[in-house]
């Protein structure tokens, strides 16, 4: 009898090793079929990334080229390196002392670079003006300490183009 009840158990333990077996193999039949599902949906996924990225590069031909480049086509003339005293900034209230300081970097540089209109050539400068363009290095640094605190004084590179135009940059090292 032992043998008999040894044998039902061997044959219960080999149905149930075939059965996991079964359920096993089953499951992986599944997966292999999910995967290619997966595959089919990242693969159209892509074709439709690749059309939407088709029109992209005719966009971008389309835009104007960024202004840095345009700065490094213009042909400068003439260029020199200011410090720029702000100390009289310091006489007005605490609450306009950087605007004060800009007004000041800017009449400086109208002055030493030769901006102005004089009384005999207004009639030939009236049709176009010069323009002075402060660079946001320069606003940054006047107003790093607020409004109340402006350095008492700047050191600034002025470059002036071809047209007249003047840029006013930070001097390296600054």
């Amino acid at each position: 009898m032992k043998q008999e009840g040894e044998e039902k158990e061997l044959k219960t333990e080999e149905k149930q090793t075939d059965l996991a077996e079964t359920v096993e193999e089953a499951e992986v039949e599944e997966k292999v079929e999910e995967v290619p599902e997966k595959e089919e949906e990242k693969a159209e996924e892509a074709v439709e990334a690749e059309e939407e990225e088709m029109p992209a590069p005719v966009e971008e031909e389309a835009k104007p080229p960024e202004r840095e480049e345009k700065i490094e086509e213009e042909e400068i003339v003439e260029e020199r390196i200011y410090t720029i005293p702000l100390s009289k900034a310091w006489i007005m209230p605490p609450n306009k002392r950087a605007p004060r300081a800009m007004r000041m970097i800017r009449s400086f540089i109208n002055r030493h670079m030769k901006l102005e209109a004089r009384e005999g050539e207004e009639e030939k400068e009236a049709e176009e003006p010069k323009k002075l363009v402060i660079s946001n290095e320069v606003n940054e640094r006047v107003w790093k300490k607020g409004i109340e605190k402006p350095p008492r004084k700047i050191r600034v590179r002025a470059a002036k183009d071809k047209e007249g135009n003047v840029t006013v940059y930070l001097a390296e090292g600054d």
